[in-house]
């Protein structure tokens, strides 16, 4: 009878693990008719049939370019909901950091009226100013960290110091790109996107929450991916504010989410006179393709409500025209096609072209997958000396 009793609790303790296991494995149910399929509808091509781009380049050739582009950036603002209240921005340094060659520094500072948020900002030693870039972190379904992504994290809890460095070491080949910048003598400043870093939920990160939040704030008139370009073009006017920063020599880069926020930025902002977006460009017939075996898988990360309607992703990036870009796709990249890469490349060209300043756009594809090694960076680098300091 012990034997029995033994393992009757051995049972007991292990059945809620056996049903569990169970109910992972429970069989998806279907039915024979169906609407949608791998996340978009079966309808895809009859939509995408109906985007005529009405606010593109192309399609307002006849415009000056400047009344073009204050024409689109309406649109776009208008897309983009409601924004944020401004306030001052009533910055505080909270805590320095000397490393070699420049000076590291958290500061606190009011991004909107309803966040005050932690920036990392790196400042070269010397007497400045000093050509400027704001860096822009990725999305990677890894929302435990944003601008340590970036820049190296300062000596604080070994979670995020550990958790920092394995994702240098996943996308960026071991190495902090802001950190690298500060060497060559930029000022580097990064902030988290709003469910990144400290700028997360309460419960804890749970990427599958993302979207039921991004539902909420459209609940309340909002959108979720309009308030993190919002607050990046806040950003850009605080980094206008520091004293070793040359406002004309500014200039933004990201990869993934940060490519697609940086030429996001450069389209509406003047200040950004040099951009560089890697891995993030395609169009929307290449991205949602059923036949193609394509989707996004960015969700409301990068969804502005009705946007489509006026312009694909390539129109909106032309809105930076005539500043200079640089755009590296990969070719083993399985989250954006060539296809898709070459067709945005060429629309864009097509704008710089149109303005005589086409030596001002560089449009690459490279034989890497979604990420951002060090020789891309070394070209990046290069891209913004070219750009920022021989001016």
């Amino acid at each position: 009878m012990r034997n029995i009793k033994v393992i009757s609790v051995s049972f007991l303790l292990l059945y809620p693990l056996f049903t569990l296991a169970q109910s992972s494995k429970k069989k998806i149910e279907k039915r024979p008719v169906y609407e949608f399929q791998m996340d978009i509808p079966c309808y895809v091509d009859s939509l995408q049939a109906e985007l005529t781009y009405p606010l593109s380049r192309q399609n307002n050739s006849q415009l000056p370019l400047d009344e073009w582009k204050e024409k689109a950036r309406q649109q776009v603002r208008t897309c983009m909901m409601t924004p944020p209240k401004r306030t001052d921005f009533n910055p505080q340094v909270v805590a320095t950091e000397q490393r070699k060659g420049y000076k590291a520094m958290k500061i606190a500072f009011n991004v909107n009226a309803y966040s005050r948020i932690v920036a990392y900002v790196l400042v070269p030693d010397g007497k400045g100013p000093f050509p400027a870039i704001q860096l822009l972190h990725d999305h990677g379904a890894h929302l435990l960290i944003g601008k340590e992504k970036m820049i190296k994290p300062f000596d604080e809890d070994t979670l995020i110091i550990n958790d920092a460095n394995r994702w240098a070491d996943q996308l960026y080949e071991g190495q902090f790109i802001g950190d690298e910048l500060a060497q060559r003598g930029y000022v580097v400043i990064a902030t988290d996107a709003p469910m990144w870093g400290e700028r997360g939920r309460k419960e804890g990160v749970d990427r599958n929450r993302y979207d039921i939040i991004a539902g909420n704030m459209m609940m309340l008139g909002r959108n979720l991916c309009a308030f993190m370009h919002y607050d990046d073009l806040a950003v850009t006017d605080f980094l206008k504010t520091l004293d070793k920063v040359d406002r004309k020599r500014m200039g933004c880069m990201g990869c993934s989410m940060g490519a697609y926020r940086a030429w996001m930025l450069a389209a509406l902002s003047d200040d950004i006179h040099a951009t560089a977006a890697v891995c993030w460009m395609t169009t929307t017939k290449a991205q949602l393709s059923l036949n193609n075996k394509r989707k996004e898988n960015g969700g409301f990360a990068n969804c502005i409500p009705g946007l489509r309607q006026w312009m694909d992703y390539p129109h909106i990036a032309s809105l930076a025209c005539p500043n200079a870009m640089l755009l590296i796709n990969g070719k083993q990249d399985h989250l954006f096609s060539t296809e898709g890469a070459l067709s945005a490349f060429g629309q864009m060209r097509e704008v710089w072209r149109g303005e005589k300043v086409d030596d001002l756009l560089f449009t690459e594809l490279w034989d890497i997958p979604h990420s951002c090694g060090k020789a891309v960076q070394m070209r990046v680098f290069n891209f913004f000396d070219e750009q920022l300091k021989k001016k």
